[in-house]
């Protein structure tokens, strides 16, 4: 007789807070994703980032210029 005993089950991963918005194209003059205003090092290393790490480059997002304004500046 075995005595094995079965494993709860496994939790899902805790969700990853992120400033996506699914507009992912990134100005060549800036290096920014014209939809969240990362760069692509961040990006890349977004789910390896602690959460202080992920909240810090978040706080600093809105303090960043804006990479569609270089689009849009010349129309009009």
């Amino acid at each position: 007789m075995s005595s094995d005993i079965a494993a709860p089950p496994a939790r899902p991963p805790r969700p990853i807070v992120t400033p996506c918005v699914k507009v992912c194209a990134v100005d060549g003059t800036l290096g920014l994703c014209l939809g969240c205003r990362r760069t692509l090092p961040e990006i890349a290393g977004w789910a390896r980032l602690s959460d202080e790490e992920r909240a810090a480059i978040m706080a600093a997002l809105p303090h960043r210029p804006d990479p569609m304004a270089s689009l849009t500046a010349g129309l009009g």
